[in-house]
């Protein structure tokens, strides 16, 4: 291998490590608002999505942009599995709409997940305001 044509192979593999392009960001960004617009009007005629309010918290687009990982939290905490098991039985549906909406030249699949994010942090401030964790945390003493 010469030394050109390393160089080349190592700036190539160094590029994909930095994260998602702004392109794969901004796509994502757009999926989100469509689809927190499309819950928020209650376009999707599903009894349980009508009666319990969800966020979309955020969205990872593949660098391809053909699959969307799309990360939800019910208002309150409340029947996450119920919601989960709506926005998968109207996958299609939100896939259409979105891919209508942005005009994309593939429509993304569509994957839901629950955000857990929300109760890491707060498992993690519940850790940080324990007695023997604060001890710790507080001013050295000299």
């Amino acid at each position: 291998m010469s030394m050109i044509s390393y160089r080349w192979t190592n700036m190539r593999h160094n590029d994909q490590n930095q994260g998602p392009s702004v392109r794969v960001l901004r796509v994502g960004e757009q999926v989100r608002h469509v689809l927190s617009e499309i819950l928020q009007r209650g376009d999707v005629h599903d009894d349980v999505l009508v009666t319990h309010p969800v966020s979309v918290t955020e969205v990872r687009m593949s660098p391809d942009l053909r699959h969307a990982t799309v990360f939800v939290k019910s208002l309150l905490g409340r029947d996450e599995e119920a919601v989960l098991k709506a926005l998968r039985t109207n996958t299609a549906y939100l896939q259409r709409e979105v891919a209508r909406r942005i005009r994309m030249k593939y429509a993304a699949k569509l994957k839901f997940l629950s955000d857990e994010s929300f109760d890491e942090a707060s498992h993690i401030d519940k850790l940080l305001r324990d007695p023997k964790v604060a001890r710790d945390l507080g001013p050295a003493e000299d």
